[in-house]
């Protein structure tokens, strides 16, 4: 089987990204969401980052047209077509949300389509058992997903090698460079990238410097393109919360314990970019 008609679920910052990614290398999307509000705002967002790849002579305005005509707008994941080769899940991280998702497409499209989910933590395997565990996989994109070239992509413990090939092959028409990876919490990029934000959270809530300095530190001092509370930022407070609680959870050891300082954080709305305040405050 080859994929050439995908359905990605979810058109948020990941979801409008991943559907951008495939429809300018010539696949045919359909791109899904709960409301006409969101597929607008989605679209909104693809049209500004093609423009600007236009500007940069990125890409040719006629490739801009055709990538936009590649995308067809969906709206409630019980309207996606039958004959789709690929869904990409890209919604909340929230685990009993995506088995929803997951067994409302189970008896939706055909058989031999292919699952993916895009989760940054939650074990590929347990979404995968009520479902099809040998055509489920994880393909973790990284943000912003137009730009970054990897992709995580993740076997569950039923994962078929066929299905393993075929999307990373899928990954590298993408101009994505795949990585393999086994189910087991975080990943690698999220079980190393967590616990190093957490532990600036940690320095920032016990006063060993403000959030400036932890940041250059990391930037001028490791050569990192962002300092760590900038990152966390920029992820959004609360994805970064709901990782550390799987990674904690999933490990069953003290050192995933999330700070107490972004725990309260989230309970009092600060996420980051995404509403304006966060480490640091945004326009």
């Amino acid at each position: 089987m080859s994929i050439n008609k995908v359905a990605v679920i979810g058109g948020g910052t990941m979801g409008n990204g991943i559907a951008h990614v495939f429809a300018q290398h010539d696949f045919k999307v359909q791109l899904v969401e709960v409301e006409q509000a969101f597929i607008d705002r989605a679209m909104q967002t693809i049209n500004k980052n093609l423009d600007r790849q236009v500007k940069k002579e990125f890409i040719s305005a006629e490739e801009k047209e055709k990538t936009i005509s590649n995308i067809k707008p969906v709206l409630g994941v019980e309207n996606v077509d039958a004959d789709v080769e690929l869904v990409v899940e890209a919604i909340l991280e929230n685990r009993d949300a995506k088995m929803k998702v997951f067994n409302i497409l189970q008896n939706k499209v055909k058989p031999e389509a292919i699952f993916a989910s895009n989760t940054s933590s939650i074990s590929i395997t347990e979404l995968a058992a009520n479902v099809r565990p040998d055509k489920f996989i994880g393909m973790h994109f990284m943000n912003p997903v137009p730009v970054m070239k990897l992709v995580e992509i993740i076997r569950g413990y039923s994962t078929s090698d066929e299905t393993y090939k075929l999307i990373k092959e899928t990954s590298e028409k993408l101009g994505k460079t795949p990585v393999e990876v086994h189910d087991y919490p975080g990943f690698i990029s999220n079980r190393i990238l967590m616990p190093m934000i957490n532990e600036a959270i940690f320095a920032l809530y016990e006063g060993v410097a403000a959030p400036e300095a932890i940041d250059t530190v990391m930037k001028l001092g490791m050569n990192h393109p962002m300092g760590p509370l900038t990152l966390a930022d920029f992820i959004g407070l609360d994805i970064c919360l709901a990782i550390m609680e799987v990674l904690y959870e999933g490990f069953n050891d003290p050192k995933y314990r999330p700070c107490p300082l972004l725990k309260k954080m989230v309970a009092a709305n600060k996420l980051g970019r995404k509403n304006g305040e966060g480490f640091y405050k945004y326009d």
